[in-house]
């Protein structure tokens, strides 16, 4: 006698069947498999009627497409490479987790890989033996010269990131870093702040530290101000300890400041641990500004005013624009994206 709980097989509810593929999904909804795959991948120009008797289909079926099996029958990994100056800036990491959500939505994993910004290990990421692991990749570089970027566009779809600008024809999702800047330091002169310390400058970020310097420059000549070369510090390699040893340099130097520009967060981190030390009050001796609104300067004490670019942006820009060179969907030309930031006022300026 069959068990009361168990429906018939022609119960109503969704015909999940072994085996499925496109071909029976697009009997029932009387289109082409093209068509069923085009509704599956996302593809623009589909009617809403047909979509919607795809969509149907699959529902009654119980239709499961396998993005692995998709993958390989295109001759594709699923793996995309996100590579990056260093893994252990906060920026970066948030940054990779941003990609690594917008990724998933296109069934693709991320490898990262983290170059140091050295030449070497850029040109391994670009068209080095990982090469053959990713169908696409998005780039920060540093280091690798145009012609060297332009050969690794056309071996694979590539996005760059980041505030080096090359006169090349890749896609590349930049932020407005000599605005940014501007902002930065106009806020603090809009605090009565006038003798503001600039901490960043250096040789191995010479991108985007060049332009937020040029923003500080610029900000300082519309209010009146010359620039005191004396205000104005190198920071290694970004991290907390580079932003405590160069105002640590600052304060025995003797020079007078009021406030400081950091380039970006951890820099601003460890200036405040540094004033701190000494017995300076931040906001009330020495006003501080970063970059980056990275999760740590929502919690420290002070919290950190700081410049916040949209993460979320251009995670959005860099996978979608890669998903799109894949897939043949885009027609246009490479181009150039500026995203958003703004200005996040806290506790500390």
């Amino acid at each position: 006698m069959p068990d009361p709980a168990t429906p018939p097989p022609d119960a109503a509810g969704p015909r999940r069947t072994a085996g499925l593929s496109l071909k029976d999904v697009a009997g029932l909804a009387g289109v082409s498999t093209k068509t069923v795959s085009n509704v599956l991948n996302d593809r623009p120009h589909i009617s809403a009627g047909t979509r919607r008797r795809v969509e149907e289909a699959i529902a009654e079926l119980g239709y499961r497409p396998n993005p692995a099996a998709r993958l390989l029958k295109q001759g594709r990994t699923g793996v995309i490479a996100l590579a990056i100056p260093d893994i252990e800036l906060p920026y970066f990491a948030e940054l990779a987790a941003a990609v690594h959500r917008v990724a998933e939505r296109f069934d693709y994993t991320v490898l990262l890989d983290q170059t140091g910004g050295d030449e070497d290990k850029e040109r391994l990421v670009a068209t080095g033996f990982r090469a053959h692991l990713i169908d696409g990749l998005i780039l920060s570089p540093l280091s690798l010269q145009p012609e060297e970027l332009l050969d690794c566009a056309a071996r694979r779809p590539t996005v760059l990131l980041g505030e080096r600008f090359y006169d090349v024809q890749v896609d590349h999702i930049a932020v407005d870093n000599v605005a940014a800047g501007r902002d930065a330091v106009r806020h603090l002169l809009s605090r009565g702040r006038e003798r503001i310390a600039m901490i960043g400058e250096d040789e191995f970020y010479a991108g985007p530290a060049g332009l937020r310097q040029r923003g500080y420059v610029e900000a300082l000549s519309e209010a009146g101000l010359d620039v005191d070369d004396d205000l104005v510090l190198s920071a290694g390699l970004f991290q907390r300890i580079d932003g405590m040893r160069a105002t640590q340099r600052l304060l025995d130097s003797g020079t007078p400041f009021d406030a400081i520009f950091a380039f970006n967060d951890t820099l601003a981190l460890g200036a405040i641990r540094c004033l701190h030390d000494h017995g300076l009050a931040v906001p009330d001796d020495v006003a501080v500004v970063g970059f980056d609104d990275v999760e740590e300067g929502r919690f420290s004490t002070p919290r950190l005013t700081t410049i916040a670019p949209d993460k979320e942006q251009i995670a959005e820009l860099a996978v979608t624009r890669l998903m799109g060179r894949l897939r043949g969907d885009l027609d246009d030309s490479p181009q150039l994206f500026s995203t958003a930031h703004r200005l996040v006022v806290r506790e500390s300026a």
